[in-house]
């Protein structure tokens, strides 16, 4: 039993249940217990592996991205490169490379990384020593946001999927919240309110099922971190570009899931020692994206994406330069392409101020509710 369990059973028996959303805020981020905040999860040592960890070519060509972007822009300066959950620095540090190609754009760009654990920023920091461009670090978006400059290019892989969800089920005496509590035997199990559900949930549930025992999910962290995105983008120019893996329209289902080790574990089981997510709605977020002043455009699959951006091209060069490394360059285009790997799994949303159609997408893909 980890040390973590053992304060949220002794939080649970004193206090009562607690929301699904309190338990994995809790298992994510407890200030010393936390899954994120003690340890380096990521690559073949820790628990799931990410798009950057696997190929350098991801980030650099999200950073090329970027570059296309703020091109089409006019190249407007200053600005501001914003990436939420950075985990290791990689995604950022290929970004960095790739776009400081550009000459105008070292100077002009200022990166800020936002992140909340202090082993996480510890790597990402000697990880960027020497990139050649101004950085920051920051707690929260709202810090990032009101300490940058100019316009704003916005990057979040595997970052909205670990935000806290709310988890509601249908009863016969109609929705209720899910709960964490205590079973009979002390350990930690779901139960159900009792009450119907809080206001900011009502509109989200009104037409979701009909059939008793369905699971309905919201994640108002979600919706707040993209308005907040689209907010600062209207205001100020620029674009974002969220990858995570989710569904394209709202539904219902339980999407809750903890990974330890690279195996799926129960999200109940070892609280603290085990990444949770849940599956983005990005319905959600295009609607957030246009409450905020936005154009949300996709979500596309992340293998379509990539390979309208140039990830074929990208991987031939690099193997043609490292023929000793080509199996390993076509196995990382593969997992990350393949629709029977990553390449559908994933999905990529773009938010652009109006009258801007991003790069890698069609005018005709701005998303329609």
């Amino acid at each position: 039993m980890s040390a973590l369990e053992d304060l949220l059973r002794e939080r649970i028996a004193e206090r009562g249940p607690i929301t699904v959303a309190t338990y994995v805020q809790t298992c994510l981020a407890h200030p010393s217990l936390g899954y994120y905040m003690k340890q380096d999860p990521f690559g073949v040592a820790g628990d799931f592996t990410t798009a950057p960890e696997i190929s350098q070519m991801f980030g650099e060509l999200l950073g090329l991205w970027v570059i296309a972007g703020w091109q089409a822009a006019g190249s407007p300066v200053p600005l501001s490169l914003i990436e939420l959950g950075p985990g290791r620095g990689t995604l950022m540090a290929d970004a960095l490379r790739a776009a400081g190609n550009v000459e105008a754009f070292k100077p002009a760009a200022h990166a800020h990384l936002v992140e909340t654990s202090p082993a996480l920023r510890a790597v990402q920091e000697t990880r960027l020593v020497g990139c050649g461009f101004a950085l920051s670090w920051h707690d929260k978006l709202e810090a990032a946001l009101s300490e940058s400059e100019g316009s704003v290019f916005i990057l979040a892989n595997e970052f909205l999927d670990a935000l806290p969800i709310h988890q509601f089920v249908l009863t016969d005496e109609g929705w209720r919240e899910r709960l964490v509590g205590l079973d009979e035997a002390g350990a930690l199990a779901f139960t159900v309110a009792r009450e119907p559900p809080p206001a900011f949930a009502e509109n989200i549930l009104r037409n979701r099922s009909t059939d008793v025992g369905a699971i309905a999910e919201f994640c108002p962290a979600v919706v707040g971190t993209v308005q907040q995105c689209a907010a600062a983008i209207a205001a100020r120019g620029g674009l974002a570009l969220f990858v995570d893996y989710g569904y394209a329209r709202s539904a219902v289902g339980d999407t809750l899931q903890a990974v330890k080790e690279h195996a799926y574990v129960s999200p109940l089981e070892s609280p603290g020692d085990a990444d949770l997510t849940a599956h983005v709605d990005f319905e959600a977020v295009a609607r957030a994206g246009l409450v905020g002043g936005t154009v949300p455009f996709g979500p596309l699959e992340q293998g379509e994406f990539l390979a309208r951006i140039g990830i074929g091209q990208r991987a031939d060069l690099l193997a043609a330069s490292n023929p000793d490394h080509e199996s390993a360059i076509k196995e990382a285009l593969d997992r990350l392409t393949n629709e029977a790997r990553m390449g559908s799994l994933f999905k990529v949303m773009a938010l652009a101020p109006s009258g801007i159609v991003p790069p890698g997408f069609e005018a005709s893909e701005a998303f329609e509710l």
